[in-house]
Parts: structure tokens; C-alpha cells; sequence
């Protein structure tokens, strides 16, 4: 019989990037989506936020969502296309300790299967410290089929990063 791990209930913020959506002119809709999803996952939301499309700016939100509030899994959602304004990847690469490139890699196999488009998603994932952070499209339906693709795998990689010493094949109670 394999041990049981407890893992904690993680938290989660999500970063809305979107130079109209920042200015009241355009509806947030991935970001309610991604609470939605996540909530439902057990993952508790600490922190929501829509700020334009600036490389530092989103560098500054990454830092301080790690560094002072210590949250779980950051989710950004926009700025992860080719058009000039789009630098959420850049600012991610910046701020992060180690590239978990299997994260894009398996988000962008999943949106190939439903559209070509998907060739121009430019989105990563890392750590920075404890905590993992993921560039999601923009879209309502690109945010949702890309964490969808990650969801099943997010628990066992939040309790690596955060220490976890158990096998990848234990279970963890309520996680797996």
C-alpha cells in the first residue's frame, strides 16, 4: 500500500495583462474564468489584479506576489502573443529562477490539437523561489484549454517546489 501525503490547500493569484482591459475599456473575462477553474481545483485565490501590458510593471506584480505575499501558483493570462505591446514571457523569464519548459511545451501540444494558431503562443513557466508562475493566452478559451492541459500535474509540482521529498508515484491525500 503507498503512503498518503497531506499537501495543503495552495493559493493562487491570477495577473490579467491587458493595456484596454486596464483602462475599463475591454471585460476581463479570462481572468473570472481561471478563478473559477482554480477555485474548483482547491487551489484559494489571494490575489486578482488587471494592469496593462508593461514589461516592468509585470515584473513588479511577479516580484511582489512571490516575494511578499508568498503566493503558490501565479497564473498571468494575455500578453503572450507577437503583437509589440506582448511581453509577459519577457517579463517572466526575468523575474524566474528556473524555466519549466514541459509546462508550455504540454499547454501548446493541447492548442495545436484544437487550432494552428497555437504556434504563436509564446508563453513559459518557472519558479522564482517557491512558487511556480504561468503565461496564459489572453483568451477566454486559450487560458481555459491551457490550464486545463497543466491542471492534473500542478499539485505534485507545487509540493516539489515547496519540498515535498515523496516518489512522483506516492499519492498525496486529496491531490491525486
Amino acid at each position: 500500500m503507498q503512503a498518503m501525503i497531506n499537501t495543503p490547500p495552495y493559493t493562487c493569484g491570477i495577473l490579467t495583462l491587458s493595456d484596454k482591459g486596464a483602462k475599463g475599456e475591454r471585460e476581463d473575462t479570462s481572468g473570472p474564468l481561471l478563478k473559477q477553474l482554480l477555485t474548483a481545483q482547491g487551489f484559494q485565490v489571494k490575489a486578482y489584479q488587471i494592469i496593462p501590458d508593461q514589461q516592468l510593471l509585470i515584473e513588479a506584480f511577479l516580484i511582489k506576489w512571490v516575494d511578499e505575499k508568498g503566493i503558490d501558483l501565479i497564473v498571468t493570462t494575455g500578453g503572450t502573443g507577437v503583437s509589440p505591446s506582448d511581453r509577459t514571457p519577457e517579463a517572466t523569464r526575468q523575474i524566474i529562477d528556473l524555466e519549466i519548459p514541459g509546462i508550455a511545451e504540454a499547454m501548446r501540444q493541447a492548442s495545436l490539437a484544437k487550432t494552428p494558431q497555437a504556434i504563436w503562443s509564446r508563453g513559459i513557466a518557472g519558479i522564482r523561489k517557491k512558487s511556480l508562475i504561468i503565461n496564459l493566452p489572453g483568451s477566454e478559451r486559450g487560458a481555459k484549454e491551457n490550464i486545463e492541459a497543466v491542471l492534473p500535474a500542478l499539485a505534485h509540482g507545487l509540493y516539489k517546489i515547496k519540498g515535498g521529498t515523496a516518489d512522483c508515484g506516492e499519492k498525496r491525500e486529496g491531490k491525486d
